[in-house]
């Protein structure tokens, strides 16, 4: 009879691959953006399997897309103390997440860390490095602003120094004090910025969103990366509406969400990123079968799988085409943040 009882009470162990079916229906719950239902699927493999990535990313991407950052936050940092080689894209959520809570200082932390143990690849030490003094700058300029509140000196140096700072994190700090405030009282030096082929692209866009969300009406030019346009920021769609964007994510929808949408959601990330480096222009050239093929074996060589000849298959490629998609993308992760 005990040992009835004890089998009854132990019954779980008796269905082999349950934490495997329970992620398989945790990620088809995301691809389906049923959130709430992935969290109580993933819950479950993770109470069977606690330290298995996949139900761990898996259930991170399910608390951030539902607001729940806090449990997303606690649950990457978990991921991240793991002994497992292929931890850069759960580092990235984790800074993502971070960045979404203002958490700057513990952004510090987590990169300096990891670059002392010498635990970030070769080919992300730059990106990290300049995320890394990004977020120093940004932990300083909170802790100053709660101390400090002094707006008519902000105006005044404003004014006086986003043209000559020279420094792209002083000019970052100084461009975000600008959301608070009046953008038209400094508009013939933001119109000076944006047609500064030395200012950092990143940095305009910031400008160009300002100008967007403060309904600027009037004509402004903008050049970045040898192109030039004039544009009615009022008239320009937010970077998610334009239909470049949308194609690609789109293809890519298609392509990798079903298969994998872990895999999926950090090429988003990716595209995201540069398409805000970019923005208001488009990329160029190539079809969006091309961009979105680029981008996905970009992110795959990331993580170290080296399968290109079967992503020229699936997309149908042009391979000059592909190659230069791919050599301008990995340029632009050069600048994804302003250069130090």
């Amino acid at each position: 009879m005990k040992k009835r009882e004890q089998e009854k009470k132990d019954n779980v162990v008796f269905f082999p691959d349950l934490d495997k079916r329970l992620l398989q229906k945790g990620l088809d719950a995301i691809q389906e953006k049923q959130f709430k239902e992935a969290i109580l699927f993933l819950e479950e493999a993770k109470e069977r399997n606690p330290f298995h990535r996949d139900i761990n990313i898996g259930l991170i991407l399910a608390y951030y897309e539902l607001g729940l950052l806090e449990q997303a936050k606690h649950l990457a940092k978990e991921t991240l103390k793991q002994d497992d080689g292929d931890y850069i894209h759960v580092l990235e959520l984790y800074i993502m997440i971070l960045v979404q809570l203002h958490e700057y200082e513990e952004i510090v932390t987590t990169i300096e860390g990891l670059l002392e143990e010498h635990q970030i690849p070769a080919n992300k030490i730059e990106h990290f490095s300049k995320m890394l003094l990004f977020s120093r700058k940004m932990a300083e300029s909170a802790s100053q602003s709660q101390t400090d509140d002094y707006r008519e000196e902000e105006s005044e140096d404003i004014n006086n120094s986003l043209m000559n700072l020279g420094d792209p994190q002083e000019e970052m700090l100084q461009i975000a004090k600008m959301s608070s405030q009046n953008i038209r009282a400094y508009i013939e030096e933001v119109k000076q910025y944006l047609l500064d082929m030395e200012k950092n692209p990143f940095l305009k866009t910031m400008l160009i969103n300002i100008l967007r969300e403060q309904e600027y009406e009037k004509e402004i030019e903008i050049q970045k990366f040898d192109r030039k346009i004039v544009i009615q920021p009022t008239a320009l769609k937010d970077m998610k509406e334009q239909e470049q964007y949308k194609k690609i994510i789109t293809i890519l929808v298609d392509y990798v969400e079903s298969n994998n949408p872990i895999l999926f959601e950090n090429i988003k990330m990716l595209i995201d990123r540069q398409m805000f480096l970019l923005y208001p222009f488009a990329l160029e050239e190539y079809k969006d079968e091309t961009w979105a093929a680029a981008y996905h074996a970009v992110v795959n060589q990331y993580f170290g799988q080296e399968d290109e000849e079967e992503i020229f298959v699936l997309y149908e490629l042009d391979e000059t085409e592909f190659e230069q998609a791919k050599t301008f993308i990995y340029q632009l992760e050069q600048i994804s943040y302003p250069n130090i």
